[in-house]
């Protein structure tokens, strides 16, 4: 009997402990007040400031959308511009709360970095950028072509391996940014740009003549771009994966910031459940129960927020396709709340 109690008051010390640390960074973005979020900088679509100083993207809106969700503002955001090779180290370091920037998870990366992704946001993969009057038409007629590529990236493993694997010849041009590969793209010092299909429709609205580019039929590798997290704090990790999944099932519901008011009325237990007129499902993430309302109001569902950052409403023209939701063909699909 004495065991059993010494075992249970060292599980309830240990429990104790577990949470204590579970809520340091939640903790910790309370008290400063607002979210550092790493973002990209120069992504349209995805993550870009504008001459004001004014975040938008998809991205952004993940981020936005915890800060609503824990401060009832969306605008409780700190956007820290991160380049591919910086952008780890931030994390680690703490120097940002989460890091949301069109980022590839990779099993090297979830197991060797002491990071977590958190759900996949958006799904991708790689194409080719380049000019028509090259007059090609797949990017198996690339052979001895020169690529420019941004270096650190899965983007450049996949180009040399799809090379390798076609027994084509390649002239890689790497630069340490996004911006650098696609400026020298533009330049006229590569054949073609390479990076994933969504970036690409977003650096080709940059380009001098953007009607002079076009994208290759190919799609060369699978991306599954999302949010990251550092390893170590649950509860953290929880509600960086839970406000995706809110909005996505947010969307799955027909719920919209036009229309969530109203269903606050609703006697569905989905959306009771989402919207926290049942159950106490925020107060388990450490948030209010009305955690949910707060990112819909604030932010709006998966598909709005697809919508006007990257699909019809915005200047990229995306079609929903993988990002679709499962039933309607896509690959977005949300854990039961329950």
């Amino acid at each position: 009997m004495t065991r059993v109690l010494i075992g249970i008051a060292l599980a309830a010390a240990l429990g104790a402990t577990a949470s204590v640390a579970s809520a340091q960074t939640l903790n910790t973005v309370k008290q400063r007040g607002n979210l550092n979020c790493g973002a990209n900088g120069t992504l349209p679509g995805f993550g870009l400031p504008d001459a004001q100083g004014r975040w938008t993207g998809l991205d952004v809106d993940y981020c936005k959308a915890i800060a609503a969700a824990i401060f009832n503002d969306p605008n409780k955001v700190k956007f820290v511009p991160l380049t591919a090779r910086d952008r780890f180290t931030a994390l680690q370091s703490g120097d940002v709360d989460v890091l949301a920037r069109n980022t590839t998870w990779t099993s090297s990366r979830d197991t060797s970095l002491g990071l977590n992704f958190t759900a996949i946001n958006y799904f991708d993969g790689q194409g080719f950028l380049v000019r028509k009057a090259l007059k090609v038409n797949s990017a198996l007629e690339l052979n001895d072509a020169a690529v420019c590529v941004q270096q650190g990236t899965t983007t450049e493993l996949n180009l040399a391996d799809y090379f390798r694997a076609n027994k084509m010849k390649l002239k890689t041009v790497t630069f340490a940014t996004s911006d650098e590969a696609v400026k020298a793209y533009d330049a006229g010092r590569c054949d073609a740009y390479t990076t994933d299909a969504s970036g690409l429709a977003g650096e080709r609205l940059r380009l001098a003549n953007s009607n002079d580019h076009i994208m290759l039929p190919e799609i060369i590798s699978k991306e599954p771009l999302g949010p990251v997290v550092r390893h170590g704090d649950d509860q953290w990790f929880d509600i960086a994966k839970w406000a995706h999944y809110a909005m996505v099932t947010a969307e799955e519901l027909g719920i919209t910031r036009a229309n969530v008011d109203d269903h606050m009325k609703s006697e569905n237990p989905d959306v009771k459940r989402l919207l926290g007129t049942e159950g106490k499902h925020g107060e388990a993430l450490g948030l209010t129960n009305d955690w949910a309302v707060r990112i819909i109001k604030h932010v709006g569902n998966y598909g709005e927020s697809f919508e006007r950052n990257v699909g019809q409403g915005s200047n990229l023209k995306i079609a929903r396709g993988l990002n679709g939701l499962w039933t309607k063909g896509g690959l977005q699909y949300a854990p039961p709340l329950r």
